[in-house]
């Protein structure tokens, strides 16, 4: 394929190199760069992103408490954008698809994970924005097979955070008992504003743990319809049937196990916690879980993408232009943005 590439029913010549945000060392702020365009290979698309989420994910990849990134690194992995170039392998999608680009960016589909149907644990996975170059630049490339395809409505830069928000609120979701009427999230963020609009759909009650003294926080749980939200110091006003927990506090989970009933399940919704302290036996005991959830499988993405559109989901976005992606992860470490912050380019 030449450089004339067909985006819609118009002809428009790619550039030669793109603008990314880069990490070329960990807890160092990211860079500024004009680098060469990525050219997609026989089974990757070239897209032209339209927005980026950022997640706490990228601050445990910068932060070194997720190890061995690919060095340097564009991070980023909830992506919305526009196929404009083909690999001359793919099947698929065709020139102007709108797609999204989540965390699980390739799995190898011969390991005993995949043969299990848990491509989430693939041996030899590829990871965005970790692995491989992510979405916090104007371009990135993908592979056909793992890409979303989108529908016209998710087309703006509110649709980011479902491509992991969204996702991992949702695979928690899917672990938690189907008789669950009482719910209590730990950690009301990106994840849990989502998640929360699910629940509710489904006739759930949700209870809301933040930071104590986050009345902001705790504020728009209520606004998002949370019957109750207080400080995750506090009892559960009344017994959980389960709990999932987005915040990275290993000291959440003998808290949360506190708050659920008899055979309840405690959810650990991040890739990353801190250290869970000890806690007595007697907590846990009477057939209670605790669980964690890793990465996603792409028929998370397909079952999730559709029951949000029939809801329909809607995020709570803060934008930041792509050259601030420094000012939008510190204010993600601070606590500071109501529901998600995605970069747009």
């Amino acid at each position: 394929m030449n450089g004339n590439t067909k985006i819609g029913n118009s002809i428009s010549p790619l550039p030669s190199t793109m603008l990314a945000m880069v990490m070329d060392v960990p807890g160092q702020p990211l860079v500024a760069k004009a680098i060469p365009l990525p050219l997609p290979a026989a089974k990757q698309v070239l897209v032209k992103i339209i927005a980026c989420g950022v997640c706490r994910t990228d601050l445990h990849i910068m932060d070194s408490e997720l190890g061995q990134p690919k060095l340097p690194l564009i991070p980023g992995h909830e992506i919305i954008g526009i196929v404009v170039q083909l690999g001359a392998a793919t099947q698929k999608l065709k020139i102007g698809d709108l797609v999204g680009i989540a965390w699980l960016g390739f799995a190898c589909g011969h390991c005993e994970y995949c043969l299990r149907e848990h491509e989430n644990l693939c041996e030899n996975a590829l990871f965005t924005g970790y692995t491989i170059d992510g979405g916090y630049a104007e371009y990135t490339v993908a592979f056909e097979d793992f890409c979303f395809s989108l529908p016209e409505i998710y087309g703006n830069p509110s649709a980011a955070p479902l491509l992991c928000a969204g996702l991992i609120g949702y695979r928690s979701y899917t672990m938690i008992s189907k008789n669950t009427q009482r719910l209590g999230i730990y950690g009301f963020g990106a994840a849990a504003h989502i998640l929360t609009q699910l629940a509710l759909k489904q006739g759930k009650e949700i209870y809301a743990f933040t930071r104590d003294g986050d009345l902001t926080s705790q504020a728009f749980a209520k606004k998002m319809g949370a019957i109750w939200a207080g400080d995750s110091s506090q009892p559960s006003p009344e017994v959980l049937d389960s709990a999932i927990i987005f915040a990275p506090a290993g000291s959440l989970i003998p808290k949360a196990l506190k708050d659920i009933d008899k055979g309840g399940t405690v959810v650990c919704g991040g890739i990353h916690m801190s250290d869970i302290p000890s806690f007595p036996y007697e907590i846990l005991w009477g057939e209670r879980i605790i669980r964690s959830v890793a990465n996603l499988t792409r028929k998370d993405g397909h079952e999730f993408l559709k029951v949000a559109a029939s809801i329909p989901v809607k995020t709570e976005t803060r934008l930041f232009p792509l050259l601030e992606a420094n000012e939008a992860l510190a204010a993600l470490r601070n606590g500071t943005v109501k529901g998600a912050i995605v970069l747009v380019m």
